[in-house]
């Protein structure tokens, strides 16, 4: 079993999905033979080769010490790749943004604007758990990731975090399923269809850890499966929770103070990684968007769609289509301000407060520093989201 489990959090087995995908690492030293090579394979034509990405990447992970030809000189060959099938590499690419922070800002919230924002509060709620507990997880287990050589490394920023779980693995795969979950009760729609999309969304952003050189498959697996059993056993419990988020006078308290309190209390490491600050990132925007509902239900405007339950589909029209547009533009004009302006504040604050110097950007790695700084923002970022953009929309006449 444990020969098996070594197996699959192997790098060889990345770098053969890679390879399959087109993804190929090419020694510095025969960089300038690239085309030749191309040609003999067959793979690209002229054309191609005009489009064919050769760039030089310096890994960053912090498992893996370039050791070629004993070599620890800036002049160092360096790890460098080709592409050699431009529709898998923007596929993988594109799926892999599903993760990132810029998703959840923006296409999150335009399901709480466009669509229901009972949906919305129920994929906050379950994202926000998922991922606190992947993160943690992560930081706790300390298993590496896939190393460069073999592997091809496309994304450098959480390349010093740890790899196992998969948190993209376990955020696309809660919210896909949470969406499939929540939603016959809410809309009406074929249930085949929407398990369809599920399982695509979710595969996608999967197979794009692989293919972006950040996971192993383990990490991969055990991301999906620690989601799903999230999900069965929350499941029954999610009425009951809508319940107490809305109606219990207690409710902001418990969502403002458990997050805080999780964020301060996130485990130590012995060296700076960015899990701490994504994962305040992730409870903060939880704990705004959490009051937010509450506060909406309080005052009697939930903006939810009226009638009978489920309400159809809506669907997309000539005039439906730049009307979305105009209210997904603003909302997020709306939160990336708050966000600026909030973070702004904050920094200045808390710079002021414990005397560090305006140009030591380090300073921002500090507990004491990062979690308030983040947590104000996104909390700010998660009360605008669902208190104030709708309510703009509707003195817009959008």
């Amino acid at each position: 079993m444990l020969e098996l489990l070594a197996y699959l959090h192997g790098s060889e087995l990345v770098a053969r999905f890679q390879r399959r995908c087109g993804l190929i690492l090419v020694d510095a030293a025969n960089h300038s033979q690239g085309s030749t090579r191309s040609h003999l394979t067959g793979t690209l034509d002229h054309a191609d080769k005009s489009r064919e990405r050769r760039l030089d990447r310096q890994d960053r992970n912090s498992n893996y010490t370039h050791k070629g030809n004993g070599c620890a000189s800036a002049g160092c060959s360096r790890p460098q790749y080709e592409v050699r099938n431009l529709i898998l590499h923007y596929l993988f690419l594109l799926s892999a943004g599903l993760g990132h922070e810029i998703f959840y800002i923006t296409c999150l919230p335009c399901i709480h604007w466009n669509l229901d924002p009972f949906l919305c509060r129920r994929l906050v709620n379950m994202w926000t758990v998922v991922m606190y507990i992947g993160q943690v997880t992560k930081d706790l287990l300390k298993l590496p990731r896939p190393l460069s050589p073999p592997v091809v490394k496309l994304e450098t920023r959480v390349d010093a975090e740890y790899g196992l779980p998969s948190t993209h693995a376990m955020s696309a795969t809660a919210i896909s399923f949470t969406l499939l979950l929540s939603a016959p009760s809410r809309i009406q729609f074929q249930f085949e269809v929407g398990l369809l999309i599920a399982v695509t969304l979710s595969s996608l952003v999967c197979l794009s850890r692989l293919y972006t050189g950040m996971h192993s498959i383990l990490d991969v697996v055990c991301g999906a499966l620690i989601s799903f059993v999230l999900l069965y056993v929350t499941y029954p419990y999610w009425e009951t929770l809508d319940h107490f988020q809305l109606s219990s006078p207690v409710s902001p308290v418990v969502a403002l103070l458990l997050p805080l309190f999780l964020s301060y209390t996130y485990p130590e490491l012995d060296r700076y990684t960015t899990t701490r600050g994504d994962t305040t990132t992730i409870l903060g925007a939880g704990a705004g968007c959490s009051i937010g509902y509450w506060v909406n239900e309080l005052l009697g405007q939930t903006f939810e769609p009226q009638g009978e339950l489920p309400v159809p589909l809506p669907t997309l029209t000539v005039a439906g289509l730049p009307l979305g547009f105009a209210r997904f533009l603003l909302g997020v004009v709306v939160l990336l301000g708050t966000r600026q302006v909030v973070k702004t504040l904050s920094l200045r604050v808390l710079y002021s407060w414990y005397r560090v110097p305006k140009n030591d950007d380090g300073a921002r790695r500090r507990r004491e520093i990062e979690v308030p700084s983040k947590f104000a923002t996104y909390t700010s970022v998660g009360l605008v989201n669902s208190i104030l953009v709708n309510r703009i929309f509707l003195l817009l006449g959008l």
